[in-house]
């Protein structure tokens, strides 16, 4: 599906210098296209609490620093 393509063009790293893989975090193993059990929030869209904290878990904060200040 066009989620799946454009999931993998930005994995393949040409696209932007550093990638956080929300969607491998929270998919289902077995079936990509769902949440794993528990990470869905019942509307097969959203992620749950629990999917929000893995989320979280996979985010290196570090990747965010960047080299110039931001100008206001």
């Amino acid at each position: 599906d066009v989620r799946q393509r454009v999931n993998a063009e930005i994995r393949d790293g040409g696209v932007f210098d550093e990638v956080v893989d929300f969607d491998e975090a929270v998919r289902d193993a077995y079936d990509p296209r769902r949440f794993r059990a528990g990470y869905d929030s019942g509307d097969g869209l959203h992620p749950s609490d629990a999917g929000y904290a893995r989320m979280a878990e996979t985010f290196e904060l570090k990747a965010l620093k960047g080299g110039a200040p931001a100008r206001l």
